[in-house]
């Protein structure tokens, strides 16, 4: 009796592999951005000598008293060493939304009418939390 491993079907293929090389991408991003910060490359909106007076603060009051740009305000400062790590991160953040965008045609193309639809829900339900329209606090 042989044993045949089951196949994954392509788009589950797909999905993974994109997560891997993404996910790894933006590790190595992170690590790249984080370099530059620590080597001083960009100037940060912080300055580093400067930082662990704010460690003991809650959020709130580091957020006021550091004058830090809340929800998506930060992308305005991405051209400063302390913000340029973000970069990795929502990139980390946003693969699962970039992998169900690319296999979203593979069950077009099959008329896959049931995974169309989670497809796009899924990823307007994570679109939604990110954006910071809900006020959940979590920007």
């Amino acid at each position: 009796m042989t044993f045949e491993a089951p196949k994954a079907p392509a788009e589950q293929i797909t999905y993974a592999n994109l997560l891997f090389y993404g996910s790894w991408g933006a590790i190595a991003i992170l690590m790249v951005t984080f370099f530059l910060y620590v080597t001083g490359v960009f100037e940060s909106y912080i300055p580093i000598n400067e930082v662990s007076q704010y460690w003991s603060m809650p959020v709130s009051q580091y957020v006021h008293e550091a004058n830090i740009p809340i929800g998506w305000g930060w992308a305005a400062l991405l051209g400063k060493g302390d913000f340029l790590n973000f970069i990795g991160i929502v990139l980390l953040a946003g693969m699962t939304i970039v992998c169900f965008l690319v296999i979203l045609p593979y069950y077009v193309k099959q008329k896959d009418i049931a995974f169309v639809v989670l497809v796009i829900l899924e990823v307007l339900v994570l679109c939604l939390g990110a954006s910071g329209l809900l006020g959940t606090g979590g920007h």
